[in-house]
């Protein structure tokens, strides 16, 4: 079969697409027929030997696939062969099958398309861990989305309005703004010529965000923390711009607000029946049509390198999905 290679921890460049030999499922495996799988940023990450994992070389890198299942092994529980899947696979998911624990392994909905199946798990499930469970966002709260075109903020603007608040979108450009106020977004910053700290005051009548959500870091986080409100919660998702900021602690004394972390990999394997019910959630809500996952980008495996090029330059919307 056909499988993306990374050899050495480096550039993007030294990815190979080659043949490469999976072995059986071992026990509580299924094999899956890979038909798409979605780039996340923390894949990039990975290549670079930049992530908080760093696999065993050679690896086959990508975190979530859709697909048909084909082989079970033992205690593989309800899946059979034929069964379409979803799943948040950590590694392997960027070649034409992988060898997955049915733990990490969801049914997919019968209306859900594998292109866009690929595209969910991993933005859907962390924007819902991060609203439900470490925010804990009330309806008639206000949400302030960072990088609100991406595919965990567009995620997060969606649950949003579903869990009933009022959505404030922030991005870089018009045409992105544009893209949250189809998902939804109630209020638009474009923070390239605005003040997000500005902004938000001004909309929310000067109390500020009751839960900011921010996947870029850099700068950003801190202008976060100083659009929040009293006894705010402010979410850590990622680093899109390619920095770790560091936080000034008295604004968080000064707010009494609450900076939070968000990891979903590690929430999904903690809590799995939490990330079920989470799921269940999330496919009737697709089923009902209040989420609508933006696949923006679709390229075969072999486009790999591209694929990672435009998402750290930030040009992606919504989501970039490699078919097989």
């Amino acid at each position: 079969m056909r499988a993306v290679i990374c050899k050495e921890f480096g550039s993007f460049e030294s990815l190979a697409v080659e043949h490469f030999d999976l072995p059986p499922p071992q026990s509580g495996q299924a094999r899956i027929r890979v038909e798409a799988a979605g780039v996340n940023f923390p894949d990039t990450l990975m290549v670079q030997g930049k992530y908080q994992v760093r696999p065993d070389r050679p690896f086959v890198p990508g975190a979530e696939l859709a697909g048909v299942v084909e082989v079970v092994g033992e205690g593989a529980g309800d899946f059979r062969p034929g069964m379409k899947v979803i799943g948040m696979v950590g590694l392997g998911a960027f070649a034409e099958a992988a060898n997955v624990r049915t733990s990490r392994l969801l049914r997919r909905p019968e209306g859900m398309d594998a292109v866009t199946a690929a595209g969910f798990s991993m933005t859907y499930g962390t924007s819902m861990h991060a609203l439900k469970q470490r925010a804990r966002l009330k309806s008639g709260e206000t949400l302030l989305v960072l990088g609100a075109s991406g595919g965990v903020g567009l995620a997060a603007v969606e649950i949003g309005k579903a869990m009933g608040a009022t959505v404030i979108a922030a991005a870089s450009s018009q045409e992105k703004l544009k893209v949250a106020a189809d998902a939804g977004a109630d209020h638009l910053i474009d923070y390239q010529s605005e003040s997000v700290k500005d902004r938000v005051k001004e909309i929310t009548g000067g109390k500020g965000a009751d839960v900011a959500y921010d996947p870029v870091g850099g700068d950003f986080l801190e202008e976060a923390v100083r659009a929040s409100a009293w006894e705010g919660r402010v979410l850590v998702v990622g680093f899109a711009s390619g920095t770790i900021p560091r936080v000034p602690a008295n604004l968080l004394l000064l707010k009494g607000c609450a900076l939070v972390g968000v990891f979903f990999g590690t929430f999904r394997d903690k809590d799995p029946e939490a990330n079920r019910q989470n799921f269940e959630e999330l496919f009737e809500w697709f089923e009902q049509g209040k989420l609508k996952p933006l696949v923006s980008r679709t390229m075969d495996i072999s486009e790999v390198v591209s694929a990672f090029e435009v998402l750290v330059s930030r040009q992606a919307i919504g989501k970039i999905v490699l078919t097989t």
